[in-house]
């Protein structure tokens, strides 16, 4: 019993130092970035575009489909979702490949407007940190924007309106649910999912948008299929 008891004090010992060790590369990479450029100066360089598209002038059904695809738990959680990350871990492991990153819209903020998109521990650990200081500094909506308007459509369109005008020739603010739920899944993979590149593959990706749609309650099984 006491040996039982000494294995797991040196478990949690090693835990705890992990975490730290975990939290100052974290710390170092994010204070790194701030110092080339402050973060609210970086967001009001992005919020300062000429066509910087707010949140109340995003139509509805493109909301609601970036909320149920990107995180469908996005006004209930904080910078970062527990009950997301361990959701994707469990995918990931059952299904033997990386289905699921975990990751918030609040943290994919971080990643598009501090971060390089390159994929490491530290970049990831500093980009928790840069989340909880952006959830502090912005409202869920004001977030939702920033998102939105930092994300890469494809065909050279950065930002939702670009790509709205871009694909549809119409503002953000007038998107339907067809263009809305296609414009919503580009995002995971521009490249394969632009509407203009792989009209299939597209598709697959809108439909699957739309069955989380259906799956939070945003619309019905019939809007879906009828679509």
């Amino acid at each position: 019993m006491k040996i039982f008891r000494k294995i797991l004090l040196i478990l949690l010992i090693l835990i705890i130092v992990a975490c730290g060790l975990m939290f100052i590369l974290g710390y170092s990479v994010y204070s790194s970035a701030l110092k080339k450029k402050p973060l609210l100066t970086r967001i009001e360089e992005v919020t300062s575009d000429e066509h910087y598209t707010s949140f109340d002038n995003l139509s509805e059904d493109y909301r609601n489909a970036v909320i149920a695809v990107e995180d469908h738990r996005f006004y209930d959680h904080g910078a970062v979702d527990p009950i997301g990350i361990a959701r994707a871990l469990w995918v990931n492991v059952t299904n033997w490949e990386l289905q699921e990153g975990g990751s918030t819209i609040t943290q994919q903020v971080a990643k598009n407007v501090v971060f390089s998109q390159e994929e490491t521990l530290s970049r990831k650990l500093g980009e928790i940190l840069a989340a909880y200081d952006i959830e502090k500094n912005y409202s869920k909506n004001e977030i939702l924007a920033l998102y939105v308007n930092t994300c890469y459509f494809g065909e050279g369109y950065y930002g939702i309106y670009d790509a709205s005008m871009g694909y549809y020739n119409k503002e953000p603010k007038d998107l339907n649910l067809d263009e809305a739920s296609m414009l919503a899944g580009v995002p995971n993979a521009p490249s394969a999912y632009a509407p203009t590149v792989n009209p299939d593959l597209a598709k697959k990706r809108q439909e699957h948008v739309l069955e989380k749609m259906v799956e939070n309650g945003y619309i019905s099984q019939s809007e879906a299929s009828a679509l």
